[in-house]
């Protein structure tokens, strides 16, 4: 979503670093280049106005211009103001904190995507927090919405309200509220009826609703691809309803991100939660220093290691853990790591959160590299017998001229998804010799992560970058094996 205004800002801070002395007017050619980058992102010009005139304002001091490293203290400053501008360093969750059921309303215009994220939301509540949530549909008016809401409803596995044609809204909000108090539901989400734009008669029998569920949180959700157009809505919603929070969805769509970065200063309401995809379990809480690391290029190492614990089961994690210890690891353990990996969102995702991987990410966009990377490689050792995937070594060229066929790919394919394990088991080799996982850790010292990362924890806008990924290529092993015409 925010590549363009990312790639801007990448160039404007690249010339400011690559000096070793800024005078005054240089920050302010840069905050110029800066003002021109958020209008083109299509944020507020209010918002933009205020945000260049704070980052100017601490910039041109004497304690950033007279230090040792200007660039990367104006950077720093940049990503500071972000941070404040799209609401504070921490997510805000919701607010649960009533007697059951609480109510959440879902208010928004037709077609920002209400319906699925209200499954979306009472899908997160139930895995993530072990509430138990029930949804009902207010939406009299859009076709088939009602039964939209109850078939996703039995996808989640979520109880829905039954429904009886011709209830009015209000009605439906009585029915809904009396069925959570009987079935001890804990949080309750009312989907509310949209419009093709804002009127009162929306306004109104939001009112109506709001009155007989008394919500805890009302979300609006908008469209992130709207752009300004979605802050306009939000600033309707909010003259008339008590609004807590905004759900953007399509952030991973190729909108500029205006939406995003004006909505909390226009507002005055906190982003809560951003839809990623078209899939049902594409929602996360929205982390304003992670999105802001993300658009200055700095990576999100935090939510990389968060889709990994999600995508790595226990019982691999400490199968893998004993092979290591034993210096082992054949192509079972190589096909575990790539299906997790495309479970954590393929190569393309990593590769935007990962510090020092745009210009990769970038380079695989151009070349036209997918994740079907991951599925060829897959469907080749797939293609191995139970033996061979145990003992690579076996690889003769009849053989791999068989597995070629079998998996639909060429023989330097095979070839090079050996030498990629090759390389790997090599490494696991290293790791044993260093005393398995724990001397590895121990080898890293206090330092931990930020060792790990080259400083990255310690100082993010000092660039460093994970070991062998300098200047933002990918390992070669998986670099070569991508590379397939």
């Amino acid at each position: 979503m925010f590549d363009s205004l990312s790639d801007r800002l990448g160039g404007v801070f690249d010339k400011l670093r690559g000096r070793g002395a800024l005078k005054e007017q240089d920050v302010r050619d840069a905050m110029r280049e800066v003002r021109i980058a958020l209008l083109e992102a299509d944020v507020a010009l209010p918002v933009v106005r205020r945000f260049i005139d704070h980052v100017t304002e601490k910039a041109v001091g004497q304690s950033v211009l007279k230090s040792v490293t200007p660039g990367q203290q104006v950077v720093k400053i940049v990503n500071d103001a972000l941070v404040e501008m799209l609401g504070g360093e921490e997510a805000v969750g919701l607010d649960l904190a009533a007697a059951p059921p609480v109510v959440i309303m879902m208010v928004g215009l037709q077609g920002s995507g209400k319906t699925t994220t209200t499954a979306k939301l009472a899908k997160l509540l139930k895995e993530k927090q072990g509430k138990k949530p029930m949804m009902a549909s207010l939406d009299v008016n859009r076709p088939a919405a009602q039964e939209q809401l109850k078939v996703l409803g039995e996808q989640v596995g979520v109880a829905t309200l039954p429904i009886i044609p011709g209830q009015a809204p209000a009605d439906i909000a009585t029915r809904a509220v009396q069925a959570a108090k009987l079935q001890a539901i804990d949080v309750l989400l009312l989907d509310t009826a949209g419009r093709l734009h804002v009127d009162q008669a929306l306004m109104d029998e939001m009112k109506a609703v709001a009155s007989i569920s008394t919500p805890k949180e009302t979300l609006l959700v908008v469209d992130s691809l709207t752009g300004q157009d979605a802050v306009n809505v939000a600033q309707s919603f909010a003259g008339q309803v008590d609004l807590t929070g905004v759900i953007l969805t399509r952030m991973d769509g190729d909108a500029r991100g205006g939406a995003a970065l004006s909505m909390r200063a226009v507002t005055g309401k906190p982003i809560k939660f951003a839809g990623t995809g078209e899939k049902i379990d594409a929602i996360e809480p929205f982390h304003p220093g992670r999105v802001a690391g993300r658009i200055l290029g700095m990576g999100d190492i935090v939510s990389m290691v968060e889709k990994a614990a999600e995508a790595v089961e226990a019982e691999d994690a400490e199968r893998l853990a004993q092979r290591i210890a034993k210096g082992q690891f054949d192509m079972d353990d190589l096909r575990t790591q790539l299906r997790q990996m495309q479970k954590m969102g393929g190569l393309g995702m990593l590769a935007g959160l990962m510090p020092g991987m745009k210009k990769a990410k970038a380079a695989m966009a151009n070349s036209g590299m997918d994740d079907k990377v991951l599925v060829r490689m897959d469907a080749i050792i797939g293609s191995m017998t139970p033996k061979e995937r145990t003992r690579p070594e076996l690889l003769n060229a009849k053989r791999k001229i068989r597995i070629a066929n079998g998996s639909g790919t060429q023989v330097q394919d095979v070839n090079k998804l050996i030498k990629m394990h090759q390389e790997m088991s090599r490494a696991m080799k290293k790791i044993k010799k260093m005393g398995g996982l724990q001397g590895l850790a121990a080898a890293f010292g206090k330092g931990g992560l930020d060792a790990a990362m080259g400083g990255m924890g310690a100082n993010p806008a000092g660039g460093g970058g994970l070991p062998g990924l300098g200047g933002g290529q990918l390992p070669s092993n998986i670099q070569d094996l991508m590379n397939k015409k």
